[in-house]
């Protein structure tokens, strides 16, 4: 029987990460993970993130930006184009590609640094001694392994909606809204959070008319509401994202020629035909087939492993990261708690602040955040100073024909700590890297507005957000 020093069940953005620094560690490592390829022919590693999560829903967006800024941006730059056509399964096969790429990349990091590989489900079959053992359940049969620590990184599955079944046919989930080959005229969405957002946004501008049904009354309740309310104008008015919000699911069929959804919104009943429905209403831990039964490992009421801070299960040398625990469901999260515990396991004492962790939303234009929202400010009677500045008068926003957008700076009002940064804009997703390491460092506004950003560029609105916290902008 194999036996190793750590052992990491799941190779999603947590596992994969967790595996390879476990290794360089100079711990003999093994990673169990269960995902195929499109093909359903070969193993395929990265988790949901890279196979249908993360990767290839930006590689779409890219595509569908691209296309309408052909139909509709390239004029103003003084380029004709004629005969603009949309080849949907070429934008697949390209998603595809960059997808299996990344998943080839994974298998050599695995190779270069000498974590071993196994394709099946792990699951706990018992301990012998001081060792776990650890079922890996394939098509082969079972095989079974021995460890002394085990990470277990199972990730997350879409959140199912009772009233119908994902046949990722007409009725879709993150999967399915991924491998569309062809425009479906009539697109309806049920969830307006990050997945609902991005891919009713790359339907959209490739001219599909697309709905989304949210049951929250408030849109993006978890961003400062500031920032919400600019991305609900710029989706709903200037795109045509048609968002409800407070509905209430009566009933959908999937029928011959769609989706039938019916549904209440403002007293009022709907029903509304689709050529395809995606579901998009959150993420559940991924614990099936683990079996935590069978060695007394603590899983919550809602289905996630319980840890402690330190990602510490109630078992001995048993830890669990990412989707699969408490927390933002984030890959980043996930990966930086996969590298916390592979050295935390060698002695070290990595510290990971959930804080200063970003969110990014990747619509046009995108939103993104780190810390405190205005909202949670109030509510915990924090004060605070705020500093505002828009794109719509920075020169590079201007050239890059994107200057819609906002980046607020939230400040301790007797301190000038940075509490929060929230922004809305073109490339914010790379913009909040600043706003993270500052915060990490415990930066001030005073801080950041003293730092000399380049010009042109778009990282003078936060530095002129900073310089509004304080009351001295010098273009707004």
């Amino acid at each position: 029987m194999s036996q190793f020093d750590v052992v990491v069940i799941g190779a999603g953005p947590g596992g994969y990460v967790a595996a390879i620094r476990a290794a360089q560690l100079g711990f003999k490592t093994a990673c169990i993970d269960a995902g195929v390829n499109k093909a359903g022919n070969a193993p395929a590693l990265g988790g949901t993130c890279l196979n249908v999560g993360c990767i290839p829903s930006k590689a779409l967006l890219q595509s569908s930006e691209h296309f309408h800024a052909a139909q509709h941006d390239f004029a103003e730059h003084g380029i004709s184009v004629s005969g603009v056509q949309f080849d949907a399964a070429k934008m697949i096969e390209r998603k595809d590609a960059i997808v299996t790429k990344l998943t080839g990349g994974i298998k050599f990091l695995f190779q270069k640094n000498k974590v071993e590989s196994f394709f099946g489900y792990g699951s706990f079959k018992g301990k012998n001694g001081d060792l776990w053992q650890i079922d890996i359940n394939s098509a082969e049969g079972v095989q079974t392994i021995e460890t002394k620590h085990v990470i277990v990184a199972t990730g997350s599955v879409p959140r199912p909606l009772p009233l119908v079944q994902i046949d990722n046919v007409n009725v879709l989930d993150n999967e399915g809204a991924l491998n569309l080959t062809q425009m479906p005229a009539k697109l309806g969405v049920i969830g307006s959070g990050v997945i609902g957002l991005e891919m009713g946004s790359v339907w959209k501008r490739v001219g599909a008319d697309v709905t989304i049904l949210e049951a929250a009354p408030t849109f993006m309740a978890a961003a400062d509401q500031q920032i919400a309310k600019e991305a609900f104008k710029y989706f709903t008015k200037e795109q045509g994202l048609n968002i409800e919000l407070g509905v209430k699911i009566q009933e959908i069929n999937n029928v011959s020629n769609g989706v039938t959804v019916t549904y209440e919104v403002n007293g009022e009943t709907r029903t509304d035909l689709y050529d395809k429905l995606i579901i998009a209403i959150g993420r559940i831990p991924n614990t099936k087939g683990l079996q935590p039964e069978n060695v007394g490992l603590a899983v919550d009421e809602r289905g996630f492993v319980v840890v402690n801070e330190n990602c510490q299960t109630n078992l001995p040398n048993v830890w669990a990261i990412g989707d699969v625990v408490r927390g933002p469901m984030l890959a980043h999260k996930a990966s930086d708690e996969g590298v916390a515990v592979a050295e935390r396991i060698a002695g070290q004492k990595p510290h990971l602040d959930f804080n200063t962790i970003p969110w990014v939303i990747y619509t046009d234009p995108e939103i993104a955040w780190v810390g405190k929202t205005e909202e949670q400010l109030k509510a915990e009677g924090i004060e605070y100073k705020k500093g505002t500045s828009g794109f719509g008068a920075n020169g590079r926003a201007l050239g890059l024909g994107k200057a819609k957008g906002t980046v607020k700076v939230l400040a301790c009002a007797k301190t000038d700590r940075i509490l929060g940064v929230h922004m809305i804009g073109p490339m914010v997703s790379e913009l909040v890297a600043e706003a993270v390491a500052a915060m990490e460092f415990k930066a001030s506004s005073e801080d950041i507005a003293r730092i000399v950003h380049a010009h042109p560029t778009l990282s003078e609105v936060l530095h002129e957000a900073a310089l509004a916290a304080d009351k001295r902008a010098l273009h707004g």
